[in-house]
Parts: structure tokens; C-alpha cells; sequence
């Protein structure tokens, strides 16, 4: 795993290092990126500026909030359960970043290879709930209490349709490791899951419209899960204040939001991976072109990169276009259509791949 940067760099201590650091410089690049981007796509949308004065185009702003959130007091309730309120943004930020140990940025730079990388992820995201519960109920406030009820209801809910197309791509590529998928979907856009996959035959073009089917269902789910509009009920401003994060304040509210959009980048590398390739390039590698194979890692890490960030870009979109869902809404959104859409399109897919 780590024998290309070991001859890049001459040690195998400081590739192992690199390649266990990457993923939390990537954390940090993508809140940085995405605050100020979420900031100006915005401003943009509705016809304005956004942040223009502190540096060029607004693109110091980040850091001047960064500070003025390091400078304020640490504020809480005497009536709060000290040690699980401090815990709980902690945990939420642990969970987002775990996540990105299995993620393959390219065929050489992954965390881990673990063959149940998929499995792992799934798994891990459950500790935001428990962290999520945690705030809410520790903070001694019912606008908490209710924004963190709302957000595990939401999330566990949304978590069904998420797992079911999960499954439905486990069934198809017959394993649970990221790294293969993206492997199995080879180096052009017509052997991308989304159409149908590699080495399927006939049965490929049978696919598509329910891989399409199965790509629209996690969306909508991962939408729900990571608090984006339309679904970001467990804060709703307009009536829980905040949320589950209303009595948090300084950096601790700031751990929140970090994780929000690490999560952001964590599911669009997902639906990437599973749907459209991973990092494979849709057109083939200049490297291999030029006979310059040293290049293809670094390929395979903008295309990676490329694709999430547009995913990224979309969940903007969407969250200044669409108006929030109501409660009950939301859930019949997740009970009434998603699951039993995505039961179905499993069932499909499954008899499909037996052909």
C-alpha cells in the first residue's frame, strides 16, 4: 500500500505518516473551501456578494472567524451534565473523521484497506447519533432536546435506504472494500456503475435505469442524513433556535459545524466510489499515454477529488433552492417511498446480476 510513496520519499516512517495525515489536511481543505464557497454560492444565487473585505473576494474571512471563535468564552448552563456536554462535539467530530479512513483517494494513497470498508464507514456514522443524543440531552434545554430527538429520528430513518442500496452494490461487485469497487469499474465512464458496471454483459444495459434509481435514492438519504436542506429539521432556526446545538458556543459550536461539512465531502466520496467510478477517470490516464505511470496516482486523486466536490456543489444547490421539509413530511418522505422503492430496486438488481 504505501511502496509508492516509499520510494517517492525515501522512508517508509514518513509515507506512513503522509498517508495517515492525509485524510485529516483534507478535513481541514475541505471546511475552509466549503464555509467559503457555501458563503459565496449563496450570495451569488440570491444576486449579492457575500464576503468581499477581509482579504481578496472575502477568502480570509474563514480565518477571522476562526479567531474570533477561539476568543470567545466558553459559555454553558449550570444545570448541564458538564462531562457528556463537553463530550459529545468531540465525538461528533471523531466520527466524521474516522470515516475517511477507508476512503481510497487513489489506488496508492488509502488509510486503510480494509476489506469491509463500506461495512466500517456504516457503522462508525452511528456514533453521531449517539453524540447528537448526547448534546442534546446533556444541555438542559428543550430546544436541544427536541432538535436532537428530531436529528436521530432523521438519521436512523434515513439510514434504511442508505444501507439497502449499499447492499445493492455489495450484491453487484461481491465485496465490501471501496478500494475494489473502484478498481472493478475500470479506467472509462462506460464501465462506471451508474451504467451498469463492468464485466456484466447483456445484463449491463438492464441495469442502468435502476443504478440510476438506486444513485437518486442514497442522494435524497445522505441529503438527509448530513442535515442539508430540505431536511435540516434538527436545527431549523425558525423553530428550535438551533438545534441540538443551541447552548453550544466558541469552538465547541465550531466542532459541530466542522463535521457537518466533513461529513458533506465523506458522503459525496461515497457516492463517487460506489456510482461513478471512485477515482478511475472517465477517459483513460495521460500517464499511461505518455508512459509516465509515476502520474496516474496523482490523476486518480483529482478525479476523486473533482467528482466529490461537484457532489458537494449540488448539496449547495439544493439547500438555497428547496424550502425545508415539515417533520411528519420528512418521514413520510423516508417510510412511504424511499424504503420501498429501494427494497424493490434491491430485489431487481439481485435478479439481475443472477442472469
Amino acid at each position: 500500500m504505501y511502496q509508492y510513496l516509499y520510494d517517492l520519499t525515501g522512508s517508509g516512517i514518513l509515507s506512513a505518516f503522509i498517508v495517515a495525515s492525509f485524510p485529516l489536511v483534507n478535513v481541514l481543505i475541505v471546511v475552509v473551501v466549503g464555509v467559503y464557497l457555501e458563503r459565496k454560492v449563496s450570495a451569488h444565487m440570491q444576486d449579492r456578494l457575500g464576503p468581499m473585505r477581509t482579504g481578496w473576494h472575502g477568502s480570509l474571512q474563514l480565518i477571522a472567524d476562526f479567531i474570533k471563535l477561539l476568543q470567545k468564552e466558553d459559555i454553558s448552563s449550570k444545570d448541564t451534565d458538564k462531562f457528556l456536554f463537553n463530550l459529545a462535539p468531540v465525538l461528533v467530530f471523531t466520527a466524521a473523521f474516522a470515516a475517511y479512513a477507508t476512503i481510497p483517494f487513489s489506488s496508492k494513497l488509502i488509510g486503510s484497506e480494509a476489506e469491509v470498508g463500506i461495512f466500517y464507514i456504516i457503522a462508525i456514522s452511528g456514533i453521531v447519533v449517539v453524540s447528537i443524543l448526547m448534546a442534546g440531552w446533556s444541555a438542559n434545554n428543550k430546544y436541544s432536546l427536541l432538535g436532537a430527538m428530531r436529528s436521530v429520528a432523521q438519521i436512523i430513518s434515513y439510514e434504511i435506504p442508505t444501507a439497502l442500496v449499499v447492499l445493492s452494490i455489495v450484491m453487484l461487485t461481491g465485496t465490501l472494500s471501496l478500494g475494489k469497487m473502484s478498481e472493478m469499474q475500470t479506467a472509462y465512464f462506460w464501465n462506471w456503475n451508474i451504467l451498469g458496471g463492468a464485466g456484466f454483459g447483456f445484463t449491463k444495459f438492464l441495469l442502468i435505469p435502476f443504478m440510476v434509481v438506486g444513485f437518486i435514492i442514497i442522494y435524497i438519504s445522505t441529503l438527509a442524513e448530513t442535515n442539508r436542506t430540505p431536511f435540516d429539521i434538527p436545527e431549523a432556526e425558525s423553530e428550535l433556535v438551533a438545534g441540538y446545538f443551541t447552548e453550544y458556543c466558541g469552538m465547541k459550536y465550531a466542532m459541530f459545524m466542522l463535521s457537518e461539512y466533513g461529513n458533506m465531502f465523506a458522503v459525496s466520496a461515497i457516492i463517487s466510489i460506489l456510482f461513478f467510478g471512485g477515482y478511475q477517470s472517465p477517459f483513460g490516464y495521460f500517464g499511461n499515454s505518455l508512459n509516465a505511470h509515476w502520474m496516474i496516482p496523482y490523476e486518480q486523486a483529482f478525479w476523486f477529488l473533482l467528482k466529490s466536490w461537484i457532489f458537494i456543489l449540488v448539496q449547495m444547490w439544493l439547500r438555497w433552492t428547496l424550502p425545508r421539509l415539515r417533520v411528519d413530511q420528512l418521514m413520510t418522505v423516508c417510510w412511504k417511498y424511499l424504503i420501498p422503492y429501494a427494497i424493490l430496486n434491491l430485489i431487481i438488481i439481485g435478479i439481475i446480476s443472477l442472469l
